[in-house]
């Protein structure tokens, strides 16, 4: 169990962060076996023609292998968030700009305790330019697995940090820690997190980044020379990916239309067009129309979270959606 020990300055020096590549190489986890698949088996079906296509490339083969559900992983090639609203991009110049006795020395770590890799997958872990080629290998199964779903994923995550962010804010670590995790608590000043090893962690006033996954569940990474960081998965993955029967005519949808009243109920909680779209298997141009029509109405309001627009039902809106 990991234990974090909470000051009196970490609750306002903790923050919320998306991290592009953490989600890419457990995305390639799962995707090649080596994580379980747990809600995202329909998404790994579907992906899977891709990433046959990509799967013989070395360097990919070599991040997967160095992929493991529990211990340590090279920290370089899964860099938490240094700041709000990374891109893909801004990850992989940190990646590349890793010295590379750096490499060598979290590579080594990492493998250890694993089996021997064969012979291609060494090749590229002892290259001279092991960094490139992971960093390579990671941009191409950003574009494979990724790249496509990265404005739903993107939204999902964005959609859990507002949730989670106001609770923090307004309500302290116990609410923001309420069903994060089922292996994550709240004791007397103390994180605990069920979390393979056993050691005790003192932020120190450098407080804790909190980081939403859609891939991975819980982990954390409290290295000295990293941002001290603690991921769980996100909510609502499961619902992305799920099959919807349709659903009877109600009283609501009577009145303005079944995929308004659909989006009135996700509206509970922000949400972005990207997410309504891929929940309800319409265009975001639809979408868009139909948030439009209730804006209009005053049953929804929108406002800007970092290059996002958040969509959230008013109070209006509330009244209306308890006759459905």
């Amino acid at each position: 169990m990991y234990r974090i020990v909470v000051g009196p300055g970490d609750l306002a020096a903790s923050r919320f962060g998306v991290a592009p590549l953490i989600e890419v190489h457990s995305a390639l986890g799962v995707v090649a076996g080596r994580m379980p698949v747990g809600p995202l088996g329909p998404w790994a079906e579907r992906v899977r023609p891709e990433y046959r296509r990509v799967a013989g490339d070395p360097a990919l083969r070599a991040l997967a292998f160095l992929r493991r559900p529990h211990g340590y992983m090279a920290d370089f090639v899964v860099p938490p968030p240094a700041r709000p609203n990374l891109t893909v991009a801004d990850q992989l110049v940190t990646v590349r700009a890793t010295p590379l006795a750096q490499a060598r020395r979290e590579i080594a770590r990492n493998l250890a305790g694993l089996p021997e890799p064969d012979a291609a997958v060494r090749d590229v872990l002892e290259a001279p330019d092991v960094v490139e080629r992971l960093a390579a290998g990671l941009e191409t199964a950003w574009r494979a697995l990724l790249e496509p779903d990265w404005p739903v994923l993107r939204s999902i995550l964005e959609r859990d940090i507002v949730h989670r962010a106001g609770r923090l804010a307004a309500y302290g670590w116990a609410a923001a820690l309420d069903g994060l995790s089922r292996k994550v608590r709240w004791r007397d000043g103390v994180i605990e997190a069920d979390i393979h090893g056993d050691a005790t962690y003192r932020l120190g006033g450098a407080g804790l980044t909190f980081v939403p996954v859609v891939f991975a569940e819980l982990g954390a990474a409290l290295e000295q020379d990293w941002p001290y960081t603690l991921m769980y998965r996100a909510r609502g993955v499961a619902a992305l990916w799920e099959s919807r029967e349709p659903r009877d005519e109600d009283a609501l949808a009577r009145l303005v239309g079944r995929t308004r009243a659909d989006l009135l109920c996700l509206l509970a909680e922000p949400a972005t067009t990207s997410w309504l779209s891929a929940h309800l298997r319409m265009s975001v141009g639809g979408i868009g129309d139909h948030l439009a029509v209730l804006r209009g109405s005053g049953l929804v309001t929108r406002e800007r979270s970092g290059r996002s627009v958040l969509y959230r039902r008013t109070a209006v809106g509330d009244v209306l959606i308890g006759t459905d």
